[in-house]
């Protein structure tokens, strides 16, 4: 009987164990995404402002999509602080938009000329296909992690989640409205492709990885930490509901 109440303690444990570096794990890709997120968009805000100053719908929407980056990036940050943790040190082989950006316009997005991008239709067509795909893809992943049961163990996360399901398809409107508005096409079969290589490799390769990496770091301060000073993107409560 003893036993069999130890072996029940110790399955408890690993299983605790294998939730909590799941979900830290998970936590801290989606928020270097969000950081990456946000801060990209800087850089395509600003050339935006310069190409079409007076394309206000345009430049409110990417705005927006911006604020909500910077927004949820928060509630990540937040929901670390009350687990009393760092997010692990993950870099930019965990960035969708990263890699996507690297294998369509063949430079990392800290070397991206944007100003050169958004001057040239072409370009500005293949990076607002690149966004809107990438957009695409978070809210059906989003959809699942809803279902998952070891996200639906935490509240908290649940919360932030359904924040972000609710935001994201506004996140590619902006872009996919100005590929139809300017009579450009949908992202075609290989572009779709890649963007499910991207995913693929993700979810089977590098997460697999990490989870098992024995040394795996944390980060010692927080990725907005160098940011220039800015006001929050919008109000919002993580407080689970009764």
């Amino acid at each position: 009987m003893a036993g069999r109440l130890e072996r029940k303690e110790l399955d408890r444990s690993m299983m605790t164990w294998f939730r909590e570096r799941y979900l830290d794990l998970l936590g801290s890709i989606y928020i270097y995404n969000e950081h990456r997120g946000y801060r990209s968009i800087d850089r395509v805000l600003e050339a935006v402002r310069r190409r079409a100053p007076d394309d206000h719908a345009l430049i409110a929407a990417i705005e927006q999509h911006r604020a909500d980056e910077r927004k949820h990036y928060v509630m990540f940050k937040r929901w670390f602080e009350l687990r009393g943790s760092m997010p692990y040190f993950i870099d930019r082989t965990c960035g969708h938009i990263d890699r996507f950006v690297e294998i369509m316009f063949r430079s990392t997005i800290d070397e991206l000329d944007t100003d050169a991008i958004v001057a040239r239709d072409d370009l500005f067509e293949r990076l607002c296909r690149v966004i809107a795909l990438t957009e695409q893809r978070g809210h059906r992943q989003v959809e699942i992690l809803l279902r998952h049961s070891l996200v639906r163990h935490d509240a908290v996360l649940m919360r932030i989640f359904r924040i972000i399901e609710r935001d994201e398809p506004s996140h590619w409107a902006p872009y996919q409205g100005w590929l139809h508005s300017h009579g450009k096409r949908d992202p075609k079969w290989w572009e779709r492709a890649i963007d499910t290589f991207i995913h693929s490799e993700l979810l089977f390769f590098k997460l697999p990885v990490l989870f098992l990496h024995p040394r795996l770091l944390r980060r010692t301060q927080w990725a907005d930490a160098s940011d220039p000073a800015e006001a929050l993107a919008s109000s919002f409560s993580l407080a689970v509901p009764r």
